[in-house]
């Protein structure tokens, strides 16, 4: 893909994605594609894996990450494809593809099994992954993000109009990513700070800044933008009914949910309907005066629920 005008000062590196921490950063091959990662914790501890949501990347986990390898684990965030430091392909934006992505990674690491931890598309990806590749997923924990047979409900009812909002205005070609991209757009502080919750600590400027510099290196913004084009065109196409009769079994790892109560956009109704397409061990939980970040919002609380939870799981990831 050829280079897209950016407009606007971005402090720092256009890159911003290797950011330094108690992690080491690292790229893996999987799937055609190579992929970003930070990882932390003892490399024979058990795999657990963290996927991002939108606008983010791998950074979005800079609080659990250190927690979760303290504990023992071996934690690693990745850039899903077309995000952070990971290959910006011209295609592959589809959960099939991606529940690959996810699968392929976890093998390249060396381990036969991993624990999810996604948000938001990173856990729709996460819930993709369960079905398609359920003997790499010894669990699988999500955050702000519903079972996709429960949200494409959500949507259909009509229960979730800003996500629909949101999802319909990146159908539009090009102006959405150009906007997103554009610092001086401001569209990208606007989204993360209309989905958080009222009142809270997130975002400040420096995880806008930082987002922003990883979002502005082109064609970052197109294709973060071409999950959200799969999820609306696929309703008349093969492909989207294949990932629906894909989606069908119930996920027989367990799983952990969690949703903020101030989510403007994932019903509360929708989360907890995803009870009904799983049958291995589920717990939930609700945070109060949380939006659609949980892990950004109340890093300190998510992570001491998923380590409680991880507690619980079979040692064998």
């Amino acid at each position: 893909m050829s280079d897209g005008p950016v407009e606007g000062p971005i402090d720092g590196p256009i890159d911003g994605t290797e950011i330094p921490g108690p992690w080491q950063h690292r790229h893996v091959a999987a799937n055609g594609a190579r992929f970003h990662v930070a990882e932390a914790g003892p490399a024979q501890g058990p795999l657990v894996l963290l996927l991002h949501g939108f606008p983010e990347m791998w950074w979005a986990w800079r609080h659990q990450l250190p927690a979760l390898a303290a504990a023992g684990h071996r934690a690693v965030a990745m850039d899903l494809r077309g995000y952070g430091g990971s290959d910006k392909t011209p295609n592959g934006y589809d959960p099939m593809t991606l529940a690959q992505d996810v699968s392929g990674v976890v093998k390249a690491l060396g381990a036969p099994r991993a624990v999810l931890v996604g948000h938001g598309w990173g856990g729709y990806v996460g819930w993709a992954t369960a079905n398609a590749h359920p003997r790499e997923v010894a669990g699988l924990c999500v955050l702000a993000a519903p079972h996709p047979l429960s949200m494409l409900a959500a949507l259909r009812s009509g229960g979730a109009w800003p996500a629909v909002r949101h999802v319909l205005a990146m159908q539009v070609p090009m102006r959405p990513e150009r906007r997103l991209a554009r610092p001086g757009t401001g569209v990208l502080a606007a989204h993360l700070r209309a989905w958080s919750g009222p009142g809270g600590r997130f975002p400040d400027e420096e995880e806008l800044a930082t987002y922003q510099r990883a979002m502005s290196r082109w064609p970052s913004s197109h294709c973060a933008l071409e999950y959200h084009r799969w999820l609306f065109r696929s309703r008349l196409r093969a492909d989207g009914r294949r990932f629906t009769r894909l989606m069908r079994p119930p996920v027989t790892a367990p799983v952990c949910t969690v949703v903020g109560d101030r989510d403007p956009a994932v019903p509360l109704e929708a989360m907890a309907r995803s009870r009904r397409h799983v049958t291995g061990d589920l717990v939930d939980h609700v945070l109060p005066g949380v939006g659609h970040f949980p892990h950004e919002e109340d890093p300190a609380g998510v992570a001491d629920l998923l380590l409680t939870w991880l507690a619980g799981l079979p040692r064998a990831a």
